[in-house]
């Protein structure tokens, strides 16, 4: 049943278990909610190495409760390009080796010490490591998923679009399978925020939008999207996803009542996953079926480009 508290999940609210998470853990959400998460059924291995700058390392999380070989995901945080580290999002990487798959998490350059296009020559970087390495820990290079959050959402689906980031690593989005982009950024112009502006500073602004690269042949996507998300608005994925369409290429747009820009994420993790939740979701696109919808959710087929 809906919640009036917020987006409910396995007969609670997502929205009354976080904040009680904030209050008795006396630390930020995402720690609280790393806090609770189970620590099995993954081995993982952190800090590697993916480039010489401190920030240019991942975690890699084999499942063990699965066999090889693993489709991967590499899972991009949020943050607005100024803040997050892999460490909080070991939630992500347990929910993903649960169903089996081979998560990859990494760090990448933020503001001030790094502006665009540093973070995503990072997030290509990654990917490149991926390539290049993962097979010996299990992983499957013909199913790379690319998937994010927010500002990390933003860096997936760029990089998958506009090939000058792989090319520059050797590769070409032809290694991504698939991109699964939970409440991303992806039309905004950020020289017009001040938030932003200061990141992108020495940047065209068409250099900066996800939906000006759009052509044929870009990878399958899945967007995700909470209706009450006013951080980032709807409209960004309603517009990629038109955007994509015209273009010919593979794409769903999930919109979910009830759910803002921070509970979208934090419904990944185990506790608050609940049935046809954004965690199922997003498993059955890299596993190539069809995304389950809640009761909350619907399937948008007519990308509107309107506010929302």
């Amino acid at each position: 049943m809906p919640s009036s508290t917020g987006f409910s999940l396995g007969g609670f609210s997502l929205a009354r278990a976080a904040g009680a998470l904030l209050l008795l853990g006396a630390c930020s959400p995402l720690a609280a909610i790393d806090a609770i998460a189970p620590k099995d059924g993954y081995v993982r291995y952190d800090g590697l190495a993916y480039g010489g700058a401190e920030r240019q390392k991942l975690d890699v999380y084999v499942p063990t409760e699965a066999k090889p070989p693993f489709r991967v995901v590499v899972f991009f945080y949020g943050g607005g390009w100024k803040a997050g580290q892999r460490e909080l999002y070991r939630f992500v990487g347990h929910a993903l080796a649960k169903r089996g798959f081979l998560a990859v998490v990494p760090d990448y350059r933020i503001f001030p010490n790094a502006r665009f296009p540093d973070f995503l020559e990072d997030s290509a970087g990654a990917v490149r490591w991926v390539h290049n390495n993962i097979a010996a820990y299990g992983g499957d290079l013909n199913h790379v998923t690319l998937m994010g959050h927010s500002a990390g959402a933003y860096n997936a689906a760029m990089i998958s679009v506009d090939g000058r980031y792989l090319a520059k690593e050797g590769l070409s989005p032809e290694v991504i399978a698939g991109v699964v982009g939970i409440a991303g950024p992806y039309a905004f112009n950020p020289l017009l925020y001040s938030s932003t502006r200061p990141i992108f500073e020495n940047a065209d602004a068409a250099e900066t939008q996800v939906v000006g690269f759009v052509q044929p042949g870009a990878p399958p996507m899945l967007l995700l999207h909470g209706l009450d998300d006013g951080t980032v608005k709807p409209v960004n994925s309603r517009r990629l996803a038109k955007s994509l369409d015209r273009a010919g290429s593979a794409v769903e747009l999930i919109e979910y009542e009830g759910l803002g820009h921070y509970l979208i994420v934090a419904a990944l993790a185990a506790p608050f996953q609940g049935e046809g939740g954004i965690m199922d979701a997003a498993a059955a696109f890299v596993r190539g079926e069809t995304p389950p919808l809640p009761a909350r959710a619907r399937r948008n087929t007519t990308f509107s480009a309107e506010a929302g």
